[in-house]
């Protein structure tokens, strides 16, 4: 498999590994296959002394649409979905002694906001758009409310959670999701800027810093994330949850939606 080919590309320079979402077909939806790559993409980086900072990036005008529904919907023949491994990549990069800033160019949604709030810092573009869509297809914002939850407002938390109603980076960076919203044409400009500043930092000072901003839910993350997937994993399997992938794969509104 070449670069390109990829699901997550992986480049180097200055100190700063980009781990680049190369899966635009799908809108860089978290599969299976893309969150094993992404994964391994962080583990090499925390491995590789030279790296200082890790970048999470996105092709396509998508940042991360969330879980693969399409996955999904196969899984549930094995009585299954593939949660856990999206609450092993959350952990993954909220533990990261390195730091993570994530770039977003683009919509990011349900399970893409996950990956966002566990970035120590976040820059978006002002026109980008989020949303916690998975109410409305009969499931909860389970596994991600571990890495979300510690940075929202808990009154746009309340909001935003139990309307699945989008929002753009104005409001993405007012509420806490990440850390600044810029016009589009600034967004790369910001992000070095960032790097620049975290690449000055001494490697063990930066990761000592890290481990005081996750006190004192660090010890905890993982049995949190234990217990939120088991119960993501009984809201897709739910008939709920059954017919709200459904209605979203076949473009409709599910059972529940008021006609009259």
């Amino acid at each position: 498999m070449t670069s390109s080919d990829a699901l997550v590309r992986v480049a180097t320079a200055r100190g700063v590994t980009t781990l680049t979402l190369n899966s635009p077909h799908n809108r860089n939806a978290l599969s299976t296959p893309l969150m094993t790559e992404l994964l391994a993409g962080l583990s090499a980086a925390v491995a590789d002394d030279a790296v200082r900072v890790v970048v999470l990036d996105h092709t396509g005008p998508v940042f991360c649409s969330g879980a693969d529904l399409k996955e999904t919907a196969a899984a549930y023949a094995s009585g299954s979905v593939p949660a856990g491994m999206l609450g092993d990549v959350l952990a993954a990069v909220w533990e990261c002694p390195k730091p993570v800033v994530a770039r977003v160019a683009g919509p990011a949604r349900a399970g893409g906001l996950g990956l966002i709030a566990a970035a120590d810092l976040a820059v978006c573009a002002q026109e980008a758009t989020f949303a916690f869509t998975e109410v409305r297809i009969g499931v909860i914002p389970a596994v991600i409310s571990a890495t979300v939850l510690p940075r929202l407002a808990p009154r746009a938390a309340a909001e935003l959670y139990l309307t699945g109603d989008t929002f753009d980076g104005r409001r993405a960076a007012e509420i806490g999701l990440v850390t600044t919203a810029v016009p589009a044409d600034g967004l790369d400009a910001a992000v070095q800027r960032l790097c620049a500043s975290l690449v000055r930092g001494a490697p063990r000072a930066l990761a000592g810093a890290k481990e005081l901003l996750r006190r004192p839910s660090a010890a905890d993350l993982r049995a949190e994330i234990a217990e939120l997937a088991a119960l993501s994993t009984g809201y897709f399997l739910s008939e709920e949850g059954r017919e709200g992938v459904l209605a979203f794969r076949e473009k409709r509104d599910a059972s529940w939606v008021p006609t009259a």
